[in-house]
Parts: structure tokens; C-alpha cells; sequence
């Protein structure tokens, strides 16, 4: 397997930055993370498939908890409140292999694909994984200058430069 190397630029810097503060304010880390993921989430917004535009209106960014200080992960998800829209039920559970459910769910049938009446499969259109790994660099780019400058801001108010 290629061992594949790369480096993120400003993170000297940021590092830096981080050891003269001492702690990373939650909040810093929470804006930061969620201004990366906005790029994420516009992306899949912008190559989903559109039929009513019910799909695009459903997707938003969810935050995750967690039991670390200073870690903050967004997820896009579809939102809950539009599953009277995205769910649909299945008119043969558990023929042609399926899984046994009674339900369909739209936007992942969309994203990852499904089969079809006649049992041929439909591929997916992968909006929200194509979104991701294409935005990467700059998703990357952003949450780190937003860090430097937000933590920089609080470095000067507390007197430390």
C-alpha cells in the first residue's frame, strides 16, 4: 500500500498560537469546524439531484457531542422533520434480497443508490461523499485560518503578545 504524505499549511502557526493560549476555547473550535463544513454542505446542496428541490431543502449540518474539550465534528444529515417526504414504503419487504424493511428513505437511496422494480441496481449519485473529498483542501484551509485568526483575537485580549 502507497504511503501517501501531505502537509497542512499554517499549522506551525497555529500550533504556535495554541501553546501561548494555553486552552482552545470551545467556541473557537465549534464556529471553525462549522464555517469548514458550510463549503461541505453547499457543495452537496449544488450537486444534488433535483426533482421537487425537496432533497436540497432537506440537508443540514448536525453537530455531534462529544467528550473531549476542543473537538467539534459536523455531520450533513437530512433533517428529521421532512420524513413524511423522504420515507416512502416499500412495496415488497424482503424480496430480491432486501432487507426486510417496510421503509424506504430517499436521500440515501439517492446517495448510495438502490434497486430497482425488476431487480437491476441504480447507482448512486454520491453528492455528499463527492462534496466532501473535493472540498477537502479548502474545507482544511478554512478551519485552520479561521483558528489562527480567532485565537490570535484572543491572544490579544488577554495581553499575551
Amino acid at each position: 500500500m502507497a504511503k501517501v504524505k501531505f502537509k497542512v499549511e499554517g499549522m506551525k502557526e497555529l500550533q504556535k498560537s495554541l501553546k501561548r493560549l494555553g486552552q482552545v476555547p470551545q467556541k473557537h473550535v465549534t464556529s471553525s469546524a462549522r464555517k469548514g463544513m458550510n463549503v461541505v454542505l453547499k457543495g452537496a446542496k449544488s450537486n444534488a439531484p433535483e426533482d421537487t428541490g425537496d432533497l436540497k431543502r432537506g440537508m443540514k449540518l448536525s453537530g455531534e457531542r462529544s467528550r473531549f474539550k476542543a473537538k467539534k465534528v459536523y455531520r450533513v444529515i437530512f433533517d428529521p422533520a421532512m420524513n413524511d417526504i423522504f420515507q416512502k414504503p416499500i412495496k415488497n419487504p424482503g424480496s430480491r434480497g432486501g432487507s426486510g424493511k417496510n421503509t424506504g428513505y430517499y436521500p440515501i437511496s439517492q446517495e448510495y443508490g438502490f434497486f430497482a422494480g425488476d431487480g437491476h441496481y441504480i447507482p448512486g449519485y454520491r453528492f455528499v461523499h463527492d462534496s466532501l473529498t473535493s472540498n477537502a483542501k479548502q474545507m482544511e484551509k478554512i478551519i485552520i485560518d479561521t483558528m489562527k485568526t480567532k485565537i490570535d483575537q484572543e491572544i490579544r485580549k488577554a495581553g499575551l503578545k
